[in-house]
């Protein structure tokens, strides 16, 4: 994985399960959800596609598999992953991708492509505290006052020397986390019960392999990506910049 981008690990891992899958598909937002645990907990991307290549392995023998019924979910890859994640561990190879970054990925995106895509996000921001304002005003103050403090992290890459992208993403994380306490704060009652019955079915059929923390985390991320859907709202780090 030498030259890896630091902030491609969803990508690669989607590209990847693609090719496994033999399907160019769109990835579910359990999917996302799952990667998103993966990459918080810093599991390598080396451990993941090890990892899935052990669970189609495994499920090319398995009953469903020898059908011909195809493997649609990461879920079914979790275990092999994170089995893949304590080998690598153990062996004291494959750095998580924040602590063993290719020398000059600081300059992998130009300091006018990074503002533009914190300035489109907290424009996307402001429209959005508009649209709240009327009905429910504290939400749209939350969501100005994020946006405020998304835009204000820009300074930072007029900085000298190249910009500090670990940092970086610190402060956007923060203002996500921000803005995502506000979603659960005065999201409906509906909403939440309509998303959450949404992951159950989703995640159904795996629930009985999942150690509970890290269903835990998965159920977390899935209703972060689902939140930001439903309000029609930007994900803010830059594992997302493209």
């Amino acid at each position: 994985m030498e030259g890896w981008n630091y902030f491609n690990y969803f990508t690669e891992v989607e590209e990847y399960f693609w090719k496994k899958r033999g399907a160019h598909l769109l990835v579910s937002p359990l999917d996302w959800a799952i990667m998103e645990t993966w990459q918080k907990a810093g599991v390598p991307v080396s451990a993941v596609l090890k990892g899935i290549d052990r669970a189609f392995e495994s499920y090319q023998r398995s009953r469903r598999g020898g059908a011909g019924r195809p493997l649609k979910s990461l879920a079914y890859c979790t275990d092999a992953v994170l089995e893949a994640a304590a080998e690598e561990k153990e062996a004291g190879v494959g750095a998580a991708p924040d602590e063993k970054r290719p020398a000059g990925t600081a300059e992998a995106f130009s300091r006018d492509e990074l503002k533009n895509y914190v300035q489109k996000n907290a424009a996307q921001l402001l429209k959005a505290a508009e649209r709240w304002q009327q009905d429910t005003p504290e939400l749209g103050a939350r969501i100005r006052e994020v946006a405020k403090s998304l835009a204000g992290n820009t300074s930072l890459l007029d900085a000298p020397g190249g910009p500090d992208l670990e940092d970086m993403e610190r402060r956007l994380t923060v203002c996500e986390e921000k803005l995502q306490a506000a979603l659960t704060s005065y999201a409906k009652e509906e909403l939440m019960l309509r998303l959450r019955r949404e992951m159950d079915g989703q995640l159904a059929a795996y629930r009985g392999k999942m150690k509970g923390e890290q269903l835990a985390q998965i159920e977390r991320q899935y209703l972060h990506k689902r939140l930001l859907e439903e309000f029609g709202l930007p994900r803010l780090s830059l594992f997302y910049f493209c």
